[in-house]
């Protein structure tokens, strides 16, 4: 592995100090970091350093925007003929940023969401990015990506022979995926209240789990194959702005660093469709919400149940089978089948076949940041977004906002405004994580 160094600009924030450094921690444990890294972190104050990376750190204190001697401090501590530039800062940053880096040409540049806050702003960052760097040198970070269970989707579905087949139209009723988080917007109503939920989370990770869900076998596992098989999937989701419900959990107001007459969006429920051969007329179902009863993420596959059924006249007899991606927590993947209940009389039973990295022993799964970090160092890009991606769900989202609904209050704990009970149940289906 090649010897770099890693500027993070931001050092000193949530970001840097929860998911990043921890990170670069575990990496440095596994013997998975060069030896001769230089880590070099950019704020306005002396962050707080892991004593792991104590002898690989420098800290350059300055203000991005205003210190004229900041860029030439950090040229001056670059030891490696090859950088990793971390942007771990608001977007609006960025363009001081890279106008002012010293470039070699041997650069990588990772970045964070918000990857835009629409399609116009998305091509503007496109552009400006690709002003300084090639697309083969950007690393777009959307961590749900680099988590391990969702990788495990593609390994599932195209690993295997066994599922793949009745993964379409003519065996799938419809498809529900879930995001629900327990906590609200905590410390982030700076952020949270400009966005919301549908952009926060719905644009990225909830479309990404929908991609690997129901994305076509690539040619290869390469980057060039899986991503373009991803952006297919995107580019031909149908929005129906009439099939969209916005709710704001009781008390959001009070939060702090949020507008008193907000109307930001902390939860969505919506109805979409893929306009192809494979999936055409199997309704998919997705949500996402703040203050919801349990933080869960996870993607629900449930098959058509035959009408000829040789049991369907027994109590549980037209219980679908359901194949669930289980994101987090308890990181796995569960089917729901019938069984004979044993006693005397003929009687079913709705029984999981699980797989459960829980029970492996002794398995500890890598944090999506540690996975993404180690892949940007290697080189590979295959599970981040390229600029096609995002602009194309970007477009979905543009369409579901262009009259976008006052939003529902909601009690904290309960799964959102009932209006998305009312979504589903007007097709004759239910929700399934309760």
């Amino acid at each position: 592995m090649q010897n770099f160094d890693l500027v993070i600009f931001g050092i000193t924030g949530n970001l840097a100090q929860k998911k990043l450094l921890p990170a670069l921690v575990s990496l440095e444990k596994k013997k998975l970091l060069p030896k001769k890294i230089k880590i070099i972190g950019v704020a306005r104050h002396k962050p707080s350093i892991p004593k792991e990376l104590i002898n690989k750190f420098k800290y350059i204190e300055g203000d991005v925007e205003k210190d004229r001697d900041l860029y030439s401090k950090i040229k001056k501590s670059l030891k490696n003929p090859n950088h990793i530039y971390y942007l771990a800062t608001y977007p609006t940053l960025y363009s001081k940023i890279l106008t002012s880096l010293h470039k070699n040409g041997k650069e990588k540049l990772i970045i964070e969401k918000p990857l835009g806050k629409d399609l116009k702003s998305a091509k503007s960052l496109d552009i400006l990015l690709h002003k300084y760097f090639k697309e083969e040198q950007i690393y777009r970070i959307d961590h749900y990506l680099g988590k391990v269970t969702y990788q495990n989707i593609l390994i599932f579905r195209f690993g295997n022979e066994l599922f793949e087949p009745l993964l379409n139209k003519n065996y799938v009723d419809h498809i529900q995926i879930t995001a629900a988080e327990k906590i609200g917007i905590e410390d982030r109503g700076s952020y949270f209240d400009n966005t919301g939920t549908l952009k926060d989370v719905g644009q990225n990770h909830l479309l990404q789990m929908l991609v690997a869900a129901t994305c076509e076998a690539p040619n290869e596992f390469t980057n060039a194959a899986v991503t373009a098989e991803r952006i297919k999937i995107l580019e031909k989701l149908v929005p129906h702005p009439k099939d969209i419900v916005f709710g704001q959990y009781k008390g959001y107001l009070k939060e702090k660093n949020v507008e008193k007459n907000s109307k930001t969006d902390t939860f969505f429920a919506m109805k979409t469709e893929i306009n192809d051969d494979c999936w055409e007329g199997v309704p998919i179902y997705i949500r996402a919400g703040k203050c919801l009863p349990k933080s869960a993420a996870e993607i629900s596959i449930v098959f058509k149940v035959p009408k000829n059924r040789l049991f369907h006249k027994h109590e549980l007899g037209k219980l679908p089978n359901v194949l669930t991606y289980r994101v987090q927590p308890n990181e796995g993947i569960d089917i729901k089948f019938l069984t004979r209940h044993p006693s005397l009389k003929l009687n079913l039973d709705q029984d999981l076949l699980q797989f459960s990295y829980a029970d492996r022993a002794n398995n500890t799964i890598p944090d999506a940041y540690e996975k993404l970090i180690f892949d940007a160092i290697t080189g590979d890009q295959t599970f981040f977004n390229d600029a096609k991606e995002v602009e194309a769900s970007w477009k979905f989202i543009d369409k579901l906002v262009e009259k976008k609904i006052e939003p529902t209050i909601y009690n904290k704990s309960s799964w959102g405004p009932s209006s998305a009970n009312k979504l589903i149940e007007k097709d004759g289906r239910k929700w399934i994580l309760q």
